[in-house]
């Protein structure tokens, strides 16, 4: 064997320990490398998870909010609606009470006057009035009834159509004397004539024959 051969097997001798440390580095090097990216992965994995987790609550939030919108639009519908109604039932109601309130009053009034009037008139006696009072007392009393009797019609006129009016008497006024109508006064005396005509021909024979005798 030459000299260079021998240097050639040296070489190669201290190349091999070399190659060797390498590649024993290069093994024990690729545990942490695999480690690492493991954990990277399980980190994404769990920041994707938070993330839907977000995404879900946003849209759960999202759909809440959707919801109340659409019930708070339902919510002034309503408002609007029953606002309206109440508006108008309210005005009909006071103008109701109001008309309610007056006719009352209007009744009342008229109460009053009616009572003044039956006092008035439940205390006429006839029977307590002398000779010379009677012409006097006579015409007052007359003149109680005609104005009772006017005010009482102003009142059936003024509640006729009413709530009210079936409260009033459907009398008519009874006719004041010397008021008749001329066409009833001839019927009237057209049936006493008739009445009494047996009886005025009995008496003219009999004053006939008293005369002749």
């Amino acid at each position: 064997m030459s000299r260079l051969t021998e240097t050639r097997a040296q070489r190669l001798n201290v190349a091999n320990p070399t190659q060797m440390e390498m590649r024993a580095d290069t093994a024990t090097g690729g545990a942490p490398i695999t480690e690492d990216f493991e954990g990277k992965l399980v980190a994404a994995q769990q920041q994707l998870e938070q993330l839907r987790a977000q995404q879900e609550h946003i849209e759960q939030q999202k759909r809440e909010l959707e919801e109340l919108n659409e019930r708070k639009e339902e919510f002034l519908l309503g408002q609007n609606d029953i606002s309206d109604r109440l508006t108008t039932s309210l005005t009909a109601i006071d103008r109701e009470l109001f008309e309610m309130r007056q006719e009352m009053e209007d009744l009342e009034q008229t109460r009053q006057c009616f009572a003044d009037h039956q006092q008035k008139i439940e205390g006429v006696n006839p029977q307590s009035w002398t000779r010379d009072e009677l012409k006097i007392e006579l015409n007052r009393a007359i003149s109680l009834l005609d104005l009772a009797e006017d005010e009482y019609e102003e009142a059936m006129a003024h509640f006729k159509g009413g709530r009210r009016s079936g409260v009033f008497s459907t009398t008519k006024k009874s006719p004041k004397k010397g008021a008749a109508d001329p066409s009833e006064f001839g019927n009237q005396f057209k049936q006493g004539f008739a009445f009494n005509l047996p009886l005025i021909i009995t008496a003219t024979i009999a004053y006939a024959i008293y005369l002749f005798n």
